[in-house]
């Protein structure tokens, strides 16, 4: 199995994810299920079969939520801004190219549009371990690129 990292507000998020599914959510769908129940004709009723695949999904998402906290390994801020690794917020320029900001979290918790990319992006993985002026080589898709570390905090 894989290493699930998780940043402590990526499983404060999880937790509050979790609390609404738990609650008001599987009540909603308990509510809309017994009114479909009501209904009668269970083969033939399309809420009833809807709200049955809702639960299902809504049940799979509590399963995988508990499974991420339960095997996660929280990424703590140890203040050592020496070396990249995750947790940190790293600045990088392509030559020619405006400087890029982006904060390494786990896979869980990626999101490039919002400067959150994963230890195991390419370009994640390349930073790992480097140091403010090293030029690491990132294999893209257009190709091989430099990126110049200029700043970790």
């Amino acid at each position: 199995m894989d290493k699930i990292y998780l940043t402590p507000e990526g499983e404060q998020e999880l937790r509050e994810e979790l609390e609404r599914l738990k609650g008001p959510q599987r009540e909603e769908i308990a509510r809309r299920l017994k009114a479909a129940i009501e209904m009668g004709d269970l083969s033939e009723n399309a809420e009833y079969i809807a709200t049955k695949e809702e639960q299902g999904f809504l049940e799979g998402r509590i399963q995988e939520i508990e499974y991420i906290l339960r095997n996660a390994e929280i990424i703590e801020n140890n203040g050592n801004r020496d070396r990249v690794e995750l947790g940190v917020t790293v600045t990088i320029q392509e030559e020619g190219y405006p400087e890029e900001v982006y904060y390494l979290v786990g896979r869980q918790e990626a999101d490039p549009a919002q400067g959150r990319i994963s230890n195991e992006s390419p370009i994640g993985q390349a930073l790992m371990g480097r140091r403010v002026g090293d030029v690491v080589d990132v294999e893209t898709p257009a190709g091989v690129v430099k990126l110049k570390i200029l700043k970790i905090e």
